[in-house]
């Protein structure tokens, strides 16, 4: 059986009237019409990961993308702390999609030296790539927002309990370091997005090795995200980038995490969105009910998380020969 994750699928019933009213999708109507479509409450792709892989939510992300990056994050408690673009939007601050940085590996390490003294009190900084970097923490660090789930939405700022006043004032000196950093300057002067802001999130450490129930069901986990790669290490299974196609990941049991339409769901961006989704249509959806088809795979699995709502599809060999079974549009991802 193959799992398929697809976040930024489900829009309200309206918007997914109109983005995808002309859009050819034979395949995709096809496998909702032949299937069993069940309606859940809202969810991120963490939640899913955890649930689907027996570990618990929130996922230990620094830990786990430590594990997948760089070395065995061993006992000690690890914090994300990426570099980020915050854009002034009216009266809001917008967290940009961090894939636009586009930072080197030169750019990272230049400020990461530059900002490691600003949070020596917290913790020792590392950059595990130009985009993902971690805080070895000297004490528990509280709860922050997930990256993934602040991503295109307006920037809330930190609590102002106690738990936070330290991070607070950290955070606030790090943006004075970064307006002034050369790296930045040379990014404004050649008309690149500049590193205003560094994002904590997804603190805690490793769990011990022990029996997953969720992780038994798959032999492979798919993913362009370092943090479900390091889940693979974790569970022992393969873990590799989403291959282009669903050729691929054909021959074997495998939990793949198509995230291409998660960024222009976020932002609005409705050409891109529909661009993604007709290629999800042609290289994953259609080769996977030819090969349901054939019998080259017993069953597909389509989970579909979302802000608003969920949904998840299961499609076996059988379900196709159930031929009064019309196709239903996109529309019925989302409940009435």
């Amino acid at each position: 059986m193959l799992t398929l994750i697809v976040p930024g699928l489900i829009w309200t019933r309206q918007a997914l009237a109109d983005l995808t009213c002309d859009l050819p999708l034979p395949a995709f109507t096809t496998l909702l019409g032949r299937g069993w479509l069940r309606h859940l409450p809202p969810r991120n792709t963490a939640t899913v990961l955890a649930d689907l892989t027996g570990l618990t939510a929130p996922l230990p992300a620094a830990a786990l993308r430590r594990l997948a990056l760089h070395d065995h994050p061993g006992e000690a408690d690890w914090l994300c702390l990426d570099p980020v673009r915050l854009n002034f939007n009216e009266r809001s601050l917008i967290v940009d999609n961090p894939q636009n940085l586009r930072l080197t590996d030169e750019e990272a390490a230049a400020l990461a030296v530059a900002l490691a003294p600003t949070f020596a009190g917290l913790g020792e900084l590392e950059v595990l790539s130009p985009r993902h970097w971690n805080l070895r923490l000297l004490a528990e660090a509280p709860a922050f927002q997930a990256l993934p789930d602040a991503a295109g939405r307006a920037a809330s700022p930190l609590p102002l309990g106690a738990d936070y006043a330290a991070w607070r004032q950290t955070i606030n000196e790090a943006q004075m370091v970064l307006h002034a950093h050369p790296v930045n300057k040379a990014r404004t002067a050649a008309a690149q997005p500049v590193v205003n802001s560094l994002w904590p999130w997804g603190g805690g450490r490793l769990p011990g090795l022990g029996t997953h129930a969720g992780g038994a069901a798959h032999d492979a986990l798919l993913s362009n995200d370092p943090v479900a790669r390091g889940i693979a290490r974790q569970l022992q299974i393969e873990g590799a980038a989403l291959p282009a196609t669903f050729k691929s990941a054909a021959a074997r049991r495998p939990l793949a995490v198509f995230d291409a339409l998660e960024h222009p769901a976020r932002s609005g961006d409705a050409i891109v969105w529909r661009d993604e989704l007709a290629r999800f249509e042609a290289d994953w959806l259609a080769p996977a009910l030819d090969a349901l088809r054939s019998g080259r795979l017993g069953a597909l699995r389509l989970i579909a998380p979302g802000e608003i709502a969920a949904a998840e599809l299961q499609v076996s060999r059988r379900d196709l020969w159930k031929f009064w079974r019309k196709p239903l549009l996109l529309t019925e991802l989302v409940a009435r």
